[in-house]
């Protein structure tokens, strides 16, 4: 069977999150130059089938090794809407690593213009306007029925309202690769 980044990214966010448990994970991530390379990712944690963190960046400013790291701890302890994971509950959480393309600004000058560029289904999307912003992960789409229900939610998400447009709006598209590690 090939190595897939998965193979060292899923046991380097475990390890991670071991360790700032207070514990030896035991666990032996492995190591590749490309993960010396910046990178970006969000890991998703999630236990008996439900969220329970999730951060992440969207900008590639460190080594993906870092990044991973970094974030998966976050997630574990930091996540602003659940409380610290609790060392007994990571035996039974499964990590999500979702590895982001580069971010590609897509022409805001209109909401017309900017729901002709969204790829349903296949976009994640970061939105900025002052200092609200929100993203969504591609696998937000299976809870909308099309661009413009997306896009009002991300909005929303944002802080404003799912009907406001201003062409200062600033928005930005990406693609993941998911790799989750298998059911414990």
């Amino acid at each position: 069977m090939p190595v897939t980044p998965g193979h060292l990214l899923l046991p380097l966010a475990r390890t991670a999150i071991t360790r700032a448990l207070g514990h030896d994970s035991g666990l032996s991530a492995g190591d590749a130059a490309w993960l010396h390379a910046p990178g970006a990712a969000f890991v998703s944690l999630i236990r008996d089938g439900q969220l329970r963190g999730r951060r992440g960046s969207l900008d590639a400013v460190r080594p993906l090794r870092d990044d991973v790291m970094a974030n998966a701890v976050a997630a574990a302890l930091h996540d602003p809407c659940f409380g610290p994971l609790q060392p007994g509950e990571l035996e039974d959480t499964l990590i999500e690593i979702s590895l982001l393309s580069p971010p590609e600004s897509l022409d805001a000058s209109s909401e017309d213009a900017a729901l002709a560029a969204i790829r349903a289904g296949v976009d994640g999307l970061a939105l900025r306007y002052g200092h609200h912003h929100g993203i969504f992960l591609p696998e937000a789409w299976a809870g909308h029925a099309d661009p413009a229900d997306f896009l009002a939610h991300l909005k929303y998400r944002a802080g404003l309202p799912p009907d406001f447009w201003d062409p200062a709006i600033e928005l930005r598209r990406y693609s993941v690769t998911c790799w989750r590690e298998a059911e414990r």
